[in-house]
């Protein structure tokens, strides 16, 4: 056993014991990775770390269902895990605060911007990319993380989402379309921008 799983080990048997000690170390273990998943769900910054803190009370509270002894690589079986818990609590989050569910999405400008070949795309930082995908509405974010991070297919995002499959691949592909031009607006230059306007 390697001693990154028996000190994975160690504090999974802690958590379910209900030490404060072992709570607190897998809390700082994996927080940085949670506030990720949830930053790409949710808009502001205290919303995220609300449903983080939300998803670890989830993850203590069934820490009795992970099943560490069917993993090679714990560590990472158990992040798998908790992405799902994770996902499914800012899943929920949406369902309170939006209304996107019954079709109703932010309205967007539509805007021709020219495609000036190289886009410096690549270039863009993970920070940047997020950005981005958190200017999205919520229901194209939702759907648009689910499909393409999560690898959810459009019938398992119906049913988690309670939309219809059409409804997924539709907000989808605007997601993708919202998306390009937001990350074109942040890598093209601003001078094209202005003679594709004119």
């Amino acid at each position: 056993m390697s001693t990154q799983n028996e000190n994975i080990y160690l504090l999974l048997e802690g958590c379910r014991k209900n030490s404060r000690h072992s709570q607190q170390q897998m809390y700082e273990l994996l927080k940085d990775y949670a506030m990720r998943i949830c930053n790409r769900y949710l808009t502001t910054f205290e919303e995220a770390e609300e449903v983080m803190n939300e998803g670890f009370v989830k993850l203590f509270k069934h820490i009795h269902q992970f099943e560490e002894n069917r993993h090679d690589q714990v560590m990472a079986a158990l992040k798998g895990w908790f992405r799902r818990i994770l996902a499914n609590t800012c899943i929920d989050q949406l369902r309170k605060t939006s209304s996107f569910l019954n079709g109703h999405t932010l309205k967007e400008k539509h805007e021709y911007i020219a495609d000036a070949g190289e886009s410096g795309i690549d270039k863009l930082s993970y920070k940047e990319i997020v950005s981005s995908i958190k200017e999205l509405s919520p229901a194209y974010r939702a759907v648009f993380n689910l499909f393409v991070i999560e690898g959810l297919s459009h019938e398992e995002i119906s049913r988690q989402l309670g939309i219809s499959v059409g409804s997924s691949k539709s907000n989808l592909s605007k997601a993708r379309e919202n998306l390009r031009k937001i990350l074109l607006k942040k890598t093209v230059p601003d001078q094209y921008v202005e003679s594709a306007r004119r």
